[in-house]
């Protein structure tokens, strides 16, 4: 599988951005304007490569001159992996991000919580995938599209929550991925040559990958040195990204969130909601950076994973507390025996 490397990248300050940008000529840019010159871009970029999964996200702040709305909607279409030919269906127009109640983290609970998921994560029947299946994974999902300022007010936009389906072999070298109004119409392939790794799992790999919660934390540290804004962030971020679309055996199930638990900084939230409006317990760090918290979220009674959600826990670029970034919920997880197939289609469901 092939993540999307989508970090958050620091905002240029206006000087910068004078320098880079020819003196616009035009008047402020009305968000609807804005959002029309997205649509344009969208309609005429033809995708180079897979689209895979959207883990991290970039904080575009949308400059009112017409250059830089340019520039801006061309990086929009990038980071949504929108674009595509004639075939590609209209992007639906990005929604401003709910906000909720900041609920405050606490360690109290922690080793206990931990020991609950990764009892329930050893139990678990994962599938086993065989040469020629699929991992099939559907999720409802929504991320962040653009922080558009202008003189009066700043709006964060995100994507209005949609379906998400994607299919990877054991090996990471076959895949496809159908996201209505985000793809071009029917899908786009994820096959790769790309060599296996924690920035680029398979379940191949994953099963090659220490069960001992120190051994493996170890290892994640290592080889994302130097990545993300901390390392404990990007520890905590490394280990989320392999919760969505992904399947891993049990075992390292388990041993992830052990791993989890030591990272500095993790702590328990009672209450947090996925995109599928279920309710849960979550698993949560903030990145003192960007200012935001990632929440994993599992259910209160069984301790399965629900899904992730981001939330801006301190005020950055505008975006005020509260704001949810991006949330996730995975509705099915299962194996196939064909690319495109959905379980109950002659397939192994799980």
């Amino acid at each position: 599988m092939i993540r999307k490397k989508s970090r958050r990248e620091e905002s240029l300050d206006h000087a910068e951005l004078a320098r880079l940008l020819p003196a616009p000529g035009d008047p402020h840019l009305s968000l609807d304007r804005h959002l029309l010159l997205e649509e344009h871009l969208m309609s005429e970029i033809q995708p180079t490569a897979p689209a895979p999964a959207p883990s991290r996200r970039v904080l575009l702040i949308g400059v009112p001159v017409t250059a830089a709305a340019l520039a801006g909607a061309f990086a929009f279409t990038m980071l949504t992996g929108s674009g595509g030919s004639g075939t590609t269906a209209a992007t639906p127009p990005p929604v401003e991000a709910p906000v909720v109640r900041i609920e405050p983290g606490s360690t109290a609970q922690l080793a206990s919580t931990v020991e609950h998921i990764a009892a329930a994560a050893s139990a678990s029947k994962t599938p086993e995938p065989g040469p020629g299946q699929y991992i099939y994974i559907k999720s409802k999902v929504s991320y962040l599209s653009v922080l558009h300022t202008d003189a009066d007010k700043s709006k964060t936009l995100v994507q209005p929550l949609h379906i998400r389906e994607a299919w990877n072999s054991p090996d990471g070298k076959q895949g496809w991925l159908d996201e209505p109004g985000y793809q071009p119409k029917g899908g786009i392939t994820l096959n790769s040559d790309v060599e296996s790794s924690l920035n680029a799992p398979s379940y191949d790999y994953l099963k090659t990958l220490p069960t001992d919660p120190d051994a493996l934390l170890k290892k994640i540290y290592k080889e994302t040195k130097g990545q993300g804004n901390s390392p404990d962030q990007e520890a905590f971020t490394t280990v989320g990204d392999l919760l969505g679309e992904q399947l891993a055996p049990a075992k390292l199930n388990a041993a992830l969130y052990r791993a989890a638990a030591k990272i500095p900084g993790v702590v328990v939230v009672d209450h947090a909601q996925d995109a599928a409006g279920r309710e849960g317990i979550a698993l949560a760090h903030v990145d003192q950076q960007s200012g935001d918290r990632t929440e994993w979220i599992f259910d209160r009674k069984t301790y399965a994973y629900l899904g992730s959600r981001g939330v801006q826990v301190k005020q950055a670029d505008d975006v005020k507390p509260g704001t949810v970034l991006e949330y996730t919920a995975v509705l099915e997880r299962a194996v196939v025996d064909a690319q495109k197939q959905r379980p109950g289609a002659q397939g192994t469901g799980a």
